[in-house]
């Protein structure tokens, strides 16, 4: 099985678990964590932009990576899924929670 049928298969999961646990719309809590560079976090930023996101940044005691939460208003597990799609097709090196 090749990466890409295996990503399909998880988002897939995760498109049914969002389903069966929340009713929709609903607000949806993403957590990234990306190298603390500020091309990138702008990047992610900018994914999320007028969209109504609340979003935080909190960098590692290093410094070397940088935690994201984006809290906003999904109007379904689809939207959701997409987001997560954009974000990793865009920033190099993302880490989704």
């Amino acid at each position: 099985m090749d990466s890409s049928s295996k990503s399909e298969e998880f988002y897939n999961k995760l498109r049914s678990q969002l389903y069966e646990t929340s009713s929709w719309p609903t607000e949806y809590l993403y957590k990234f964590i990306v190298k603390s560079n500020s091309e990138k976090l702008a990047k992610l930023e900018a994914i999320f932009d007028n969209m109504g996101a609340v979003i935080n940044t909190v960098e590692s005691k290093n410094g070397n990576y940088t935690s994201v939460s984006v809290n906003l208003l999904m109007r379904d597990p689809s939207s959701v899924i997409e987001k997560y799609k954009e974000v990793a097709e865009k920033i190099e090196g993302v880490i989704s929670l």
